[in-house]
């Protein structure tokens, strides 16, 4: 995949935003880089706390659920919710859960089954929710587009009750405009909605979930102290959702890793046990790559009830069991995964699909609760909006991840034609379709995709050419202000040329990390590791070889000794030179020491491609 390295360019008084917020330049920079330009939006991502979110009331619907629920709590009415199969769903029921059994309600919950009912509300679970008894449906993560299915729990005399952050579906009219079709519930609570006027729109469906406890945690008079673990299973969700880390998103998983280092929820504690998590130290990394991958493993190859039934466990026994039965189940997960991105690239790479636009892969025997994971790594391969599409029991079903070029809910509406179902994001979607659709739908994708070449050159976004020289303790203390990282809060990306390889080396059991020795211009050396692309970097890169790098600093922790490092995320060879053989055969030796230089202030040079304001 092509790579494309670009300095930002952004322009702001960053001597002042320094001054006033008692923060380095460079952390001024990177600030500025994030869109953050006023005073009250650089304190709020500085030091935002819950306080700084919006009142759950804003939310167009949320006064009449609370009613309504409350009515119905009181009349001893039967509340079942109906949640979804992923870690976003399976938090946005507990928080509903333990909110309303807190005031008192008759409640139970309900999963669908991820292969025998696919995604959210479904005939079956209403027909079963009706057997029981039920008064109220409560959805949380879906619903907005099941108007056919809220529609027969209707004439069943159910309440329905619709919470969700996906897209609303919509018509596009004769003029162009775009219709919402919504489903014909009680109330349907969801920011995507015209008309709401709660500023924030980007929220998962356990964060609706904890807007709507707040909600009702505040109509019965409840201290808001209670509403902890609710934060923690709303941030949690958030990262494993893949929602933007700005606003309200951020401050919820702030507070919530803060709050998880003495966790309320007792299966949460276990599962970080069972996977050597120490939670003082738990980031992002861990709540989306180690601890969400073990709860989305019960709904993909098991049932997600046994996840639920971890965070709603209360016996430290029985929280252990599940969470080794869960990360046995995550690991046997990781085999299959690694099988299907295999078979997905032996595909693109063997057929016409590398030629196209989209790619569609079809994968048979890949399970299909898989599909997903699948077309997001090879969607970071190639760079290429992604569909992995697998046989179900009825027909086909697919799930695609996208570029930020290409809307993928947008294009499907475009092709619905060819499908039975459909549902997702801008950067994420679920399909089924008959087979005998596939290839026709494969062909429309492509010839409406509007995406260019350039479309598929992966943008490298460097936020400061910064010598690591300028690097300290002090600083990276100092950047733990901009935590936490991830989607739309990216960690800070430095970069520096003409950087002399001494040596390097593959580490670790498998030999699957690429370590090196730096020298700069001035004669300062650093280590760097790498962990990614290692063994075609192994290959590009030769020891004496003069590179540019991108980089994170980082303090490096060995048996009691710190020293910093460099964690590098690409390199770029620039030159080989003999005087760099005669470094390395150690005839002149370079001792590391402290430059002093001054740090450009003013825009950023470019490193590889253009530069861009």
């Amino acid at each position: 995949m092509q790579e494309q390295w670009r300095v930002y360019g952004k322009k702001a008084d960053f001597r002042g935003i320094s001054e006033k917020f008692h923060i380095d330049q460079v952390t001024a920079r990177i600030i500025r880089n994030r869109d953050f330009v006023e005073d009250e939006d650089i304190r709020e991502y500085l030091h935002g706390t819950l306080a700084d979110c919006d009142p759950p009331f804003l939310m167009k619907g949320m006064e009449e659920t609370v009613e309504i629920l409350g009515k119905k709590i009181s009349g001893r009415k039967f509340i079942r919710i109906i949640g979804d199969y992923d870690v976003d769903g399976i938090c946005a029921t507990y928080i509903l859960l333990k909110a309303l059994e807190r005031l008192g309600a008759e409640v139970d919950y309900d999963i669908p089954d991820r292969i025998k009912d696919g995604y959210g509300i479904n005939m079956r679970l209403i027909d079963q929710a009706a057997s029981d008894g039920v008064d109220t449906l409560l959805t949380c993560d879906n619903g907005i587009a099941a108007k056919s299915q809220v529609a027969y729990a209707k004439t069943l005399g159910m309440t329905v009750l619709v919470t969700d952050h996906h897209e609303v579906p919509f018509e596009e009219e004769e003029t162009g405009e775009k219709r919402e079709i919504l489903p014909p519930a009680d109330v349907v609570i969801n920011p995507h909605r015209s008309g709401c006027g709660y500023p924030f729109k980007l929220l998962c469906g356990a964060a609706i979930a904890y807007k709507l406890a707040q909600a009702l945690y505040e109509t019965w008079g409840l201290s808001r102290a209670e509403l902890s673990p609710f934060v923690e299973a709303a941030a949690l969700a958030t990262v494993c959702d893949v929602m933007l880390l700005r606003g309200e998103n951020r401050i919820l998983v702030k507070e919530g890793l803060k709050r998880m280092a003495d966790s309320q929820i007792l299966g949460l504690k276990v599962l970080m046990e069972v996977n050597g998590l120490h939670a003082e130290a738990l980031g992002c990394y861990h709540l989306g790559f180690v601890l969400g991958p073990c709860l989305n493993a019960g709904g993909r190859l098991e049932t997600a009830k046994k996840s639920l039934s971890l965070l709603l466990s209360e016996n430290k026994f029985e929280a252990h069991r599940l969470a080794g039965e869960l990360k046995e189940l995550n690991e046997r997960r990781k085999s299959m995964t690694e099988k299907g991105v295999e078979d997905a690239i032996y595909n693109i790479e063997e057929t016409d699909i590398k030629n196209d636009d989209v790619y569609v892969v079809y994968l048979p025997e890949c399970h299909e609760s898989l599909a997903g994971i699948v077309a997001g790594k090879i969607r970071e391969k190639y760079n290429h909006p992604t569909f992995v599409v697998t046989k179900a029991e009825s027909g086909l079903k697919g799930s695609g991840r996208s570029i930020k070029a290409y809307s993928m809910y947008e294009h499907l509406v475009s092709c619905q034609e060819y499908l039975t179902a459909f549902g997702g994001h801008p950067m994420a979607a679920g399909i089924s379709l008959p087979e005998e659709n596939l290839e026709a739908f494969r062909a429309a994708l492509n010839k409406s995709s509007g995406l260019l070449e350039e479309d598929f050159v992966r943008q490298v976004w460097i936020d400061v050419p910064m010598p690591f020289a300028y690097v300290t303790e002090e600083l990276l203390s100092e950047f733990r202000l901009l935590e936490p990282f991830g989607n739309g809060n990216e960690k800070p990306l430095f970069a520096q040329k003409n950087l002399l390889v001494r040596k390097k080396s593959l580490i670790g059991k498998n030999k699957n990390v690429l370590k090196f020795l730096f020298s700069d211009e001035r004669g300062m050396n650093m280590e760097g590791i790498l962990f990614q692309n290692v063994q075609e970097t192994d290959q590009l890169v030769e020891e004496g070889d003069r590179i540019s790098v991108t980089y994170y600093p980082e303090l490096h922790e060995y048996m009691g000794r710190k020293s910093l490092q460099l964690q590098v995320q690409s390199c770029q060879p620039e030159r080989r030179l003999e005087e760099g053989k005669r470094l390395i055969e150690g005839r002149e030796r370079i001792e590391g020491r402290k430059s002093h230089f001054r740090l450009p202030m003013e825009s950023g040079e470019t490193i590889i491609g253009e530069e861009a304001e």
